[in-house]
């Protein structure tokens, strides 16, 4: 047990000796010849001097001392200066590639491809969404031509892509045109029933008697109309 005692007693010390050794002054011994002996420290013990010099001691008599020397002690290194880190211009986002979102545009192609006017794609984008390709209605409508998500369902769209969106909602526009192509009201049928739904229309034989439809049907007809003459000139 002792050996064991003293074994962690002699690391304690040595690791405090190597944390806790101040940085001290040393000195010189001149004798009386002209040489000198150079010391950590001196000791006096009767008519002799213990010159210590790291772990051990030069012992020799006083009267050959004539003097002791301080040396100073080494300068501390000096303190390195801080690492700035360059200063670097700021990323810039890499570009768009795609073209910024044109939502006539999609009217345009997308009635180009079903064979529909463009005006009346555009008037029906119109009325639903103001062109606004994130728009969502209280019924839960969805985009620029305001699909439900059953009906993109049906049409195998995602309604939130601006494109698709605009796409399914003018095929679906064509299959009531060609619903109601026998009807002298055919248009107005089909603006009727892609607000209401088909069953309204249906129904009532018209343009069913809802206040919502029927507002919303003379504004479709109206702009379509106004679109029409100005594409013509009149």
């Amino acid at each position: 047990m002792r050996k064991t005692f003293y074994n962690i007693g002699h690391r304690l010390t040595l690791a405090l000796g190597f944390v806790a050794i101040p940085l001290l002054a040393s000195e010189n011994a001149i004798l009386s010849n002209g040489f000198s002996i150079h010391a950590d420290r001196h000791e006096l013990v009767g008519q002799n001097v213990r010159l210590y010099d790291g772990t051990g001691f030069t012992e020799i008599s006083a009267s050959r001392i004539v003097a002791y020397e301080q040396e100073q002690a080494p300068p501390a290194p000096p303190t390195p200066a801080p690492v700035i880190p360059p200063v670097l211009p700021p990323v810039q986002p890499a570009p768009d590639p795609r073209p910024p979102l044109d939502p006539k545009r999609l009217a345009a192609e997308a009635a180009q491809r079903n064979n529909l006017p463009e005006a009346l794609i555009r008037s029906i984008m119109r009325a639903e969404s103001g062109f606004h390709p994130d728009a969502i209605s209280p019924k839960g409508a969805i985009g620029l031509m305001q699909l439900m998500p059953g009906t993109a369902q049906q049409l195998k769209a995602d309604p939130r892509d601006p494109k698709q969106n605009v796409e399914a909602g003018t095929a679906y526009l064509r299959e009531l045109l060609l619903k109601y192509e026998s009807h002298d009201d055919q248009v107005a049928r089909a603006v009727a029933a892609y607000n209401a739904g088909p069953g309204a229309v249906d129904r009532y034989n018209g343009v069913p008697p809802y206040r919502e439809t029927r507002e919303y049907v003379f504004r479709v007809l109206t702009e379509y109309q106004r679109s029409l003459q100005a594409s013509t000139g009149q």
